[in-house]
């Protein structure tokens, strides 16, 4: 079961009302993106569209309705809506986010609070792939996925900002395959990101 707030039951009601669906549910599709990390996708959906195989969460005024697999990803995370700078819109916060690992976790919690806020602005993020022997292994994605940049981000930023938190973590490692990046926030020498 998902915990739905009150802001965001609120707001999915506003939704339905501004479109002029009420009746309908709100379709919730919850993918797994890496080790800790899920993906939301939510969309309004008519009565008639209802799969049989769909779990259904009743919400009062409204369903929300998912497939096995997402229902399964979602257990007991709560959705909420914020209203805050470059976080507005739903947000989730999902238990199965949490490393096992308290050395792990202290990383994802430096790359959450600190790494990816920042690269964010250029369509990027980073994340962790785990923890071995002491060294943090991480991978970068969106607009740092083949990014000219990557290195000194990796060197100046993400490296610097993990070290100084977890002193326990004495390296990181970068296990992307840069030139593989589709859609880089800057080209690499000679390289057009167009």
């Amino acid at each position: 079961m998902i915990h739905v707030t009150d802001t965001a039951r609120e707001k999915v009601l506003e939704f339905l009302e501004a479109e002029e669906k009420q009746g309908w549910a709100l379709r919730l599709i919850a993918l797994q993106r890496g080790p800790r990390r899920f993906q939301y996708e939510l969309n309004l959906e008519d009565p008639a569209d209802k799969k049989d195989e769909d779990v259904v969460q009743s919400c009062g005024d409204f369903e929300i309705w998912m497939d096995p697999q997402s229902a399964e990803n979602a257990e007991d995370a709560t959705m909420d809506f914020v209203l805050r700078g470059l976080e507005s819109g739903f947000k989730f916060e999902n238990p199965k986010t949490r490393w096992d690992d308290p050395l792990a976790q202290a990383v994802q919690d430096v790359l959450d609070e600190q790494i990816n806020p920042a690269v964010a602005g250029h369509g990027g993020h980073v994340e962790l792939v785990g923890v071995h022997d002491n060294a943090a292994i991480i991978s970068f994605g969106g607009g740092c996925h083949g990014c000219g940049m990557a290195d000194v981000t990796l060197k100046q930023g993400v490296e610097t900002s993990i070290l100084n938190a977890v002193p326990e973590i004495t390296r990181v490692l970068d296990s992307t395959d840069h030139a593989s990046g589709a859609n880089p926030y800057f080209a690499r020498d000679g390289e057009s990101p167009f």
